[in-house]
């Protein structure tokens, strides 16, 4: 197949393909449209539609893609036989019905079918290496932090993983391992914490900043809300709105990207705090509280060697006395 018409079929529009079939959106804005899952049965719609770039995901299931990969799922032929398919029904000339002129929806994330992260199972217990590796890598209190912390059993293109899981306002997980993987469990957003407190509003750019918050206090007396990525600026500044919080301390990375977000607050109006003047010379908070664990711990160290060092003098005039 040439590459013109490959391009053509990927433009033939998600929503006109289920529209032949019959399924029509339950919600449509000029961004997505909104289904019930043709995939699977559900009461609750979890199937969007991002117009602008013709990709659907279904939220359920944590998979997604191009209206190829929609119809090799739908109709359960293989790629070449859904490529046929659409072939004959996506328009010649280019031109598609005014349903496709939507604006973009670039805050909802797109998995890839073939790369998808599909969720298999949700443990309250952390194994002994995602435990080891908080406690002594990143210096976090199991004793606070468990409460908000899962194990994560997901799958991707047939072989299994785990990760340590923290929750989102949406019921997807923000996935972290003991090594450097990284991940999402779509969809993607931010996790207000300990809602009913006081203001100011800390502000947190991941999970690990946030157990580390956590961590180094005896008592938060504060609401949390941890955005789960800088690209969320513009869902927290929303969310903050519409309950009228306007006073916030900002526990960002000390990189470009934090320093926007700063400002992304500053501009929308609210009073704000930057509180990575405690931590300039870390990359972020986690990397100054280990810091700071790691110097009690030294201190520590040396207090008892002197101690015993003490002890050993003591001992050894003792027995010198005893000689004379």
């Amino acid at each position: 197949m040439k590459e013109e018409d490959l391009s053509r079929i990927k433009r033939y529009p998600i929503v006109e393909y289920l529209e032949r079939k019959g399924i029509k959106p339950v919600r449509r804005t000029p961004s997505y449209a909104l289904y019930h899952s043709p995939l699977r049965e559900e009461t609750q719609p979890s199937f969007k539609v991002n117009t602008e770039k013709n990709l659907w995901i279904d939220y359920g299931e944590g998979w997604g893609g191009s209206i190829i990969d929609l119809c090799m799922r739908m109709e359960g032929c293989t790629l070449s036989e859904a490529i046929r398919r659409l072939g004959q029904n996506a328009p010649g000339d280019g031109t598609y019905s005014s349903c496709n002129g939507f604006a973009p929806n670039n805050t909802q994330p797109v998995m890839a079918v073939n790369g998808a992260r599909r969720l298999i199972e949700i443990s309250d217990t952390l194994p002994p290496h995602f435990q080891e590796y908080l406690t002594k890598v990143r210096c976090i209190n199991l004793e606070k932090a468990m409460s908000f912390l899962k194990c994560i059993s997901y799958e991707v293109r047939g072989r299994r993983y785990q990760a340590i899981g923290f929750a989102n306002l949406s019921g997807g997980y923000e996935l972290r391992d003991d090594k450097t993987f990284k991940g999402t469990i779509a969809p993607k957003d931010i996790t207000p914490i300990f809602t009913d407190r006081a203001e100011p509003v800390c502000i947190f750019e991941g999970f690990m900043d946030f157990l580390s918050f956590l961590s180094m206090k005896e008592e938060i007396t504060n609401h949390c809300l941890v955005m789960n990525s800088v690209s969320n600026v513009a869902r927290t500044i929303r969310y903050l709105n519409d309950r009228h919080l306007t006073h916030i301390r900002a526990f960002l990375d000390n990189d470009e990207a934090g320093r926007r977000a700063v400002q992304d607050f500053i501009k929308a109006g609210f009073h704000v705090e930057d509180m990575n003047i405690h931590y300039k010379d870390f990359k972020d908070l986690n990397e100054y509280h280990v810091s700071c664990v790691r110097e009690q711990q030294k201190r520590k160290a040396q207090e008892q060697t002197h101690i015993s060092i003490t002890g050993q003098n003591k001992k050894s005039k003792q027995v010198k006395l005893k000689m004379k």
